[in-house]
């Protein structure tokens, strides 16, 4: 018997986050063109298993460097720095959902 497909996170009604374990996550910014997001997210998988290469060979600075691409990725993507939105809503990325705005949307779709 094959394994169970993972389902898709859960995204917010607006799109701005993704749902993991009833955490909010930045979702990447949508206004980003198909081969840009495709080269920035190649990027970030290349700096991601740098990090694990580093981690296992114990090299610190390895590690460091690493992660600072895995940092600038990110914040490329629009998934950590400043919000891609512009309405000047909050950011609520890494909050429990129980602890946002979100909250009644959040306990509506798990009934």
């Amino acid at each position: 018997m094959s394994p169970k497909p993972k389902a898709e996170p859960l995204t917010t009604p607006d799109g701005r986050y993704l749902v993991v374990e009833g955490r909010l996550w930045r979702h990447s910014n949508p206004a980003l063109g198909p081969s840009q997001r495709a080269l920035l997210v190649e990027a970030l998988m290349h700096a991601r298993r740098d990090v694990g290469r580093a981690l296992r060979s114990g090299d610190l600075e390895a590690e460091r460097k690493a992660r600072a691409r895995v940092h600038r990725a990110k914040v490329a993507l629009g998934e950590r720095g400043a919000p891609w939105w512009t309405d000047g809503a909050p950011d609520f990325n890494r909050h429990l959902v129980e602890n946002t705005p979100y909250a009644e949307w959040f306990a509506g779709r798990r009934r």
